[in-house]
């Protein structure tokens, strides 16, 4: 059934089969013998083509009787030429007779038959010349598995006429085997394949329609290999791909499932082309080539066409060595690189070789972006502390990032502002300072791949003090003589410390060359400096006034002036002790001291506080009150004199020439020369002023009583 479906397919009308009845390839002359033309399995329909010794004989029903010898033949409107039979009327006395028809690989019947056939005995059958073993005295024999040869075949009796026996010998007959199927023929779908397309070989061959039911299989050789997994039961064999190294002499073989037959087709010669490989190109993943670093880079290179085996290699421009190489019957290949670092930032390609010579893939710009490491921040201003109005700059700089990166500047988490550096590297931000800008300071750097922030930077603003206000406070509204006045300085903006100083004319209070009671009307001032600078107030005028009956007036009239950067306890403990010695005794009735200079002591003042440094250096005001002066060596003529008190800072000689209040050493105590007050004169105490100064200073000295040490 599978020929006949393969016949159809070729489109080969199937042979006619030719028969005969009775089966005797070789009869008597005499006789008569029926041919019969089938088609496949059916008799023949219609008129029937009769052919003798090739020759067009007869156009008749599917059957004829012959009675001469020839080579016969037939052909149906649905079959092709039947194979040619021969039928011989032999006029011989001993016939050896073959059955009809006979296939190869089939058993086949030999008969040695007399005319008269009862007569014949003692048959004996030979092939080629030779007694057949086991034919002795037998009408017929079987000769199994015949195949199409040259063999000759006769046979020997003996018969008997009237009283002698003669002997017998038949013509020589060669068994028409018909063919069951020809020997195969081996087609390819392609002589010269094309390296890595598909094969398909065709063993083909017809199987007689006389023997449907005959098994053939089939088997594939190249050279001496065979090819696929052996025989198989189909005609065909594909082969999925085809390689240079697959040239060679193809053939097949087809045989009975029996082996009883077996043929082989002639060699064909298939010679595999190879194609060179074109259109290489790279791809990489991710795509575009922008990778961020610590990840995996794939390349990948394909060729459009190329056969066989194709040798793939990877290149990055300024590096001798490929990065890798593959050698595969593909027509793409991946190399893999693992956590790409900055150098392997570059142009990249591909090349791929069957031989032929390489072909290269264009460059493809591979780009490595680093994510901004933490940047670092840093402060600078014009001089060794930032201050007020100074311009502070905030540089920011990531020591690692891919450009552009965008800094970002804050105070105290506050955005200030931002700026990009397109080509890396760090940016700055300026700010003009102002006492608010006291703080931490960070920024953040940002470039797309993960913004980081720096660690905070503190600064302190440092404020410059105000132009300060000196107010001069007096127990009544008018200042006179005696009265305890109080200079009050005060910076309302500044950064600590702050140091006041006080001046009476543009004479420092506290030098060596105090003024005089009479002298303290006029105009007064104060400083207020710190590490940035002094400021000194406006000028405040003083007229002392005079008071013709005032209680307590010598004691008063010692009083002075206070300078308020004492500070309280200073201020309290001279109070104090002041008053503690009028308790005692003091001085006398007529305002005589009763002390010598030995019994000059020291007040108890307590070692000051550290002061706020937001806070101006000044006193509290004190009320107005009578104090005791403390001197010694003093033998006053007059019964009413009056001393002026003045406290001074003294500082150190290496800052003499540097401002106040860099460096204090001491605060000390001097008293001035004594001045004569007539009560009941106030004006003529001008014009005197000359005159008592003189006596004064030739009567008295100056007498350092109280030495106060100070930290500052």
């Amino acid at each position: 059934m599978l020929l006949w479906l393969l016949l159809l397919i070729l489109r080969v009308a199937p042979k006619a089969v030719l028969l005969l009845k009775p089966p005797w390839s070789t009869t008597f002359k005499g006789e008569k013998v029926t041919l019969i033309c089938r088609e496949s399995h059916s008799l023949a329909q219609g008129n029937t083509l009769w052919y003798r010794d090739k020759n067009l004989w007869r156009a008749k029903h599917n059957e004829i009787q012959i009675t001469e010898s020839g080579n016969y033949q037939c052909k149906t409107q649905g079959s092709s030429l039947s194979d040619a039979v021969h039928v011989e009327f032999s006029s011989d006395w001993l016939i050896l007779q073959a059955s009809h028809p006979v296939f190869e690989g089939d058993d086949v019947t030999l008969r040695c038959q007399g005319k008269n056939d009862k007569n014949a005995y003692n048959k004996v059958y030979y092939k080629d010349g030779k007694q057949l073993p086991s034919s002795y005295n037998l009408d017929s024999i079987k000769l199994n598995s015949v195949s199409r040869d040259n063999s000759k075949y006769h046979c020997t009796a003996y018969r008997m006429l009237l009283t002698v026996r003669y002997k017998q010998t038949s013509k020589y007959l060669n068994i028409q085997v018909q063919e069951l199927f020809p020997h195969p023929v081996l087609r390819a779908s392609s002589s010269t394949p094309i390296e890595g397309s598909t094969m398909t070989l065709t063993c083909e061959t017809q199987l007689s329609p006389q023997k449907p039911n005959v098994q053939l299989q089939f088997s594939f050789f190249r050279d001496s290999q065979t090819l696929g997994s052996g025989w198989s039961r189909s005609p065909k064999l594909q082969i999925p791909a085809m390689w240079t190294e697959d040239s060679g002499s193809y053939w097949c073989e087809a045989e009975t499932v029996s082996h009883s037959i077996k043929k082989r087709s002639l060699r064909s010669q298939i010679h595999v082309q190879r194609v060179p490989v074109s259109n290489v190109n790279l791809e990489i993943q991710p795509t575009g080539g922008q990778l961020i670093e610590g990840e995996n880079m794939v390349l990948i290179c394909s060729v459009a066409q190329g056969s066989g085996n194709v040798t793939f290699s990877w290149h990055r421009e300024g590096t001798v060595r490929s990065l890798g190489r593959k050698t595969q019957r593909s027509l793409l290949a991946e190399l893999q690189v693992l956590t790409v670092k900055e150098r392997d930032a570059g142009r990249y390609y591909c090349a791929a070789d069957n031989v032929h010579g390489p072909i290269l893939s264009t460059r493809i710009r591979v780009t490595v972006r680093i994510p901004v490491s933490r940047p670092v921040l840093t402060l600078s201003t014009p001089g060794p502390q930032a201050a007020v109005g100074d311009l502070l700059e905030l540089h920011c700089e990531a020591p690692r990032g891919s450009p552009p990166i965008l800094y970002q500047f804050y105070h105290e988490d506050v955005t200030l502002g931002n700026s990009s550096a397109p080509s890396g590297g760090g940016a700055s931000f300026n700010l003009s300072l102002t006492a608010e800008h006291s703080g931490n300071y960070s920024c953040d750097a940002d470039n797309g791949l993960g913004a980081q922030r720096s660690h905070r930077v503190s600064l302190s603003v440092t404020v410059p003090v105000s132009f300060p206000v000196l107010t001069l406070r007096a127990p009544g509204a008018q200042a006179e003589v005696g009265d305890m006045l109080e200079l009050h300085c005060e910076a309302l903006a500044g950064s600590s410390p702050i140091l006041y100083w006080f001046h009476h004319e543009d004479v420092t209070l506290g030098s060596s060359l105090a003024p005089s009671v009479g002298e303290h009307s006029g105009n007064y001032s104060c400083e207020a400096a710190n590490d940035l600078g002094a400021q000194r107030s406006e000028y405040s005028s003083l007229h002392l006034g005079t008071s013709g009956n005032r209680t307590g007036l010598t004691a008063a009239a010692v009083t002075g002036l206070l300078l308020s950067i004492l500070g309280p306890a200073a201020a309290a403990a001279l109070l104090h002790h002041a008053r503690t010695r009028r308790k005692t005794g003091g001085l006398s009735a007529t305002g005589t001291s009763s002390y010598s200079s030995s019994e000059c002591q020291e007040p108890a003042l307590s070692k000051p506080s550290r002061i706020d440094p937001q806070e101006p250096i000044h006193a509290d005001p004190l009320a107005l009150m009578e104090l005791e002066p403390m001197y010694s060596n003093v033998n006053p003529g007059d019964s009413n004199p009056v001393y002026s008190q003045i406290w001074s800072i003294r500082h150190t000689k290496e800052n003499s020439g540097e401002m106040p209040f860099r460096q204090i050493e001491e605060l000390t105590v001097f008293y001035s020369e004594l001045k004569k007050i007539h009560l009941d004169d106030s004006a003529g105490q001008a014009s005197n002023r000359g005159r008592v100064h003189e006596d004064d200073e030739e009567n008295y000295e100056n007498v350092l009583c109280v030495s106060l040490a100070s930290d500052h």
